[in-house]
């Protein structure tokens, strides 16, 4: 099994890594089941990390596995090596590899030729560990999303929104995309979705009416930090207490991390909002360490 993206699980996949996370959270430090004793696994990352790292890197021990951190600068993919020859070598030394980096080719080409489980941490086309994490924070906050309103107000067309829109698609709840008009998804992404269930406005009071959730992240993705033409554009889409007054009643606030206060969210309602936000952060553990106790590079080798 790889994790490469949302949109190449399904409804039964994501739930089935939602209950083993919950599982995993409510009986950590019991380490009688540890399906990765004996395997190392490559951590291997090409963007700076805080939470991923740490997640991956305590997860991968927990479950019995050892870990070897690789940046850009500890490998020859830094020099111009071809991601194939990589994943070749790799294949044949480690059991399995977490990925974050640019391109979502690289992973996907990465799980093609090393031949061993493969998981995206982050690309620039979706950042699956971290939907997991925040289904799994709202099936805690709120029993669940069946029949529930969420917004994801930024960019429409980043890696979070995608792997949202996905999520969406196959688990069936409502989910609106605020962002600005030059900020939402092409047209040739919206066919291949194919979601009657997702909808897109560029009115973020509009979009939270009703909502039970807001998800927002920061404006400008990593790598394109100082492009200011851009994030002139998300004035109006700053979560704020005056746009959580058209929520439901009950309704949370999710934040990816790390937050730039008083751009896309304000030091008021991210403090209001810190248990939640925080409780999102900690599931990034409980829901990777899910994927990794899924994945069997025996099995792989076997198919």
């Amino acid at each position: 099994m790889h994790l490469l993206s949302i949109e190449e699980t399904s409804a039964q996949q994501l739930e089935l890594l939602i209950d083993l996370a919950v599982d995993l959270k409510a009986t950590r430090g019991d380490h009688r089941s540890q399906p990765l004793a004996g395997q190392t696994w490559a951590i291997i990352f090409t963007k700076a990390s805080t939470r991923t790292r740490v997640s991956f890197e305590v997860g991968i021990r927990e479950l019995g596995g050892r870990v070897m951190f690789l940046s850009k600068d500890d490998i020859q993919l830094g020099r111009g090596e071809p991601i194939k020859d990589t994943a070749r070598v790799l294949g044949r030394m480690v059991h399995g590899a977490v990925i974050r980096t640019f391109s979502q080719q690289d992973v996907v080409d990465f799980a093609h030729f090393s031949g061993i489980p493969t998981i995206n941490a982050l690309t620039d086309d979706e950042h699956p560990c971290q939907i997991l994490a925040d289904l799994l924070t709202i099936r805690e906050k709120l029993g669940g999303w069946s029949g529930k309103k969420i917004v994801f107000i930024g960019d429409g067309d980043n890696n979070m929104s995608r792997s949202w829109m996905w999520a969406a698609k196959y688990l069936g709840f409502e989910l609106v995309v605020a962002a600005p008009k030059e900020c939402l998804p092409p047209s040739e992404f919206l066919i291949r979705l194919n979601a009657a269930n997702v909808s897109l406005t560029s009115d973020p009071v509009e979009a939270v009416k009703g909502a039970h959730v807001v998800n927002t992240d920061v404006w400008l993705s990593m790598g394109q930090e100082g492009q200011m033409e851009k994030e002139a554009l998300f004035g109006d889409f700053q979560v704020n207490k005056e746009l959580l007054s058209h929520c439901a009643e009950g309704h949370i606030v999710l934040h990816c991390l790390p937050a730039y206060r008083e751009k896309e969210i304000t030091e008021e309602v991210l403090e209001l909002h810190s248990d939640t936000i925080f409780q999102q952060a900690e599931n990034r553990l409980h829901a990777q360490k899910a994927v990794l106790a899924r994945v069997d590079p025996y099995d792989l080798l076997r198919s």
